[in-house]
């Protein structure tokens, strides 16, 4: 067994954005109880999740764009304290309340503190369990549940900060991650593999903006079986051309045949090939280095055994 980080935080829990939404505090709590049901909590290393210092959200994001959200949370705070609203309205599905803005630098911070551990040596690969997820975030809008892209500032800070010459974001989410795909779009440092389902929510990404995309729209009710083909047939030859010295991942379970968020038709199975799929090429070119954080995933069972089913295949077990 190798040593998989778990990190995740409370605070990530007091982000909410109104009764009934799809992307709530339960969900953690189905992830964490699943764990503890099965074992994994007791052999994972658990890990609190920081708060991400600014500089670092800033090599993804504009700076006022950053002080435009923390600005929104105090206001917000501020107003329900006078006896005003809760939530500030983003975007039509995207809200905040006054604890978003900490819940989401626990979520950046989780995965900058992975990056760290994992490029140290002290892990070999971590899951990030956190919310806000990020994928959806654009360098300077928040949109679709998101507010700040927690892949892609992990991506950057591996570049940045620790010198990495190129890093490889995977993407498994039911919807494209246009906002990574924005963030990182040209950088010729990056390689982002992802499918999605299309046409669906953010209606984009069936046409690579750049060269270092590699993006599988795929229809309605397409099942695992054929996405493996589609990993095996493009996202593979193009990872392993690439040689990346350190693998990301935007763990998206609403793919799952059981979601009712989206329509395509994988399983826990299929995570589990996806997961030792990438393990496969991080030991032969990134030493083994993974970093995965929790993006979608929305029906409560099928989320929490999914993520069993990708820890699993994390650890080895």
């Amino acid at each position: 067994m190798n040593r998989t980080g778990f990190y995740t935080h409370p605070d990530c829990r007091k982000h909410e954005m109104g009764a009934g939404h799809p992307e709530c505090p339960e969900r953690l709590d189905a992830i964490c109880n699943r764990m503890i049901v099965t074992g994994l909590a007791d052999v994972l290393e658990q890990r609190e999740a920081p708060l991400a210092p600014l500089a670092d959200i800033e090599l993804a994001h504009d700076r006022w764009y950053v002080a435009s959200l923390r600005g929104m949370a105090d206001r917000i705070a501020e107003e329900q304290d006078a006896g005003g609203p809760c939530h500030a309205q983003v975007d039509p599905d995207t809200a905040m309340n006054r604890w978003t803005w900490t819940a989401a630098l626990r979520a950046a911070g989780a995965a900058l503190a992975a990056t760290d551990a994992v490029i140290a040596g002290e892990l070999e690969n971590a899951f990030c369990a956190v919310r806000p997820p990020g994928h959806h975030a654009t360098h300077d809008k928040a949109m679709g549940f998101c507010f700040l892209g927690n892949v892609a500032i992990a991506a950057k800070y591996a570049l940045q900060r620790h010198n990495l010459q190129r890093v490889a974001v995977i993407d498994f989410d039911v919807h494209h991650g246009n906002g990574t795909e924005d963030i990182l779009a040209g950088d010729a440092r990056t390689l982002m593999c992802s499918f999605f389902q299309h046409p669906f929510y953010p209606y984009c990404g069936d046409c690579d903006p750049a060269a270092n995309m590699c993006n599988l729209p795929v229809p309605a009710y397409t099942r695992g079986i054929d996405i493996r083909e589609l990993i095996e047939a493009m996202w593979i030859p193009r990872l392993e051309a690439f040689e990346p010295e350190m693998i990301f991942i935007s763990a998206g379970f609403d793919s799952h045949r059981d979601d009712e968020m989206g329509q395509l038709g994988l399983t826990e199975n299929d995570f589990a090939w996806i997961t030792l799929r990438i393990k496969e090429i991080a030991r032969r070119f990134s030493k083994g280095r993974i970093v995965s954080c929790l993006e979608g995933g929305y029906t409560l069972v099928p989320l929490a055994r999914s993520v069993e089913a990708h820890i699993r295949a994390l650890a080895d077990l």
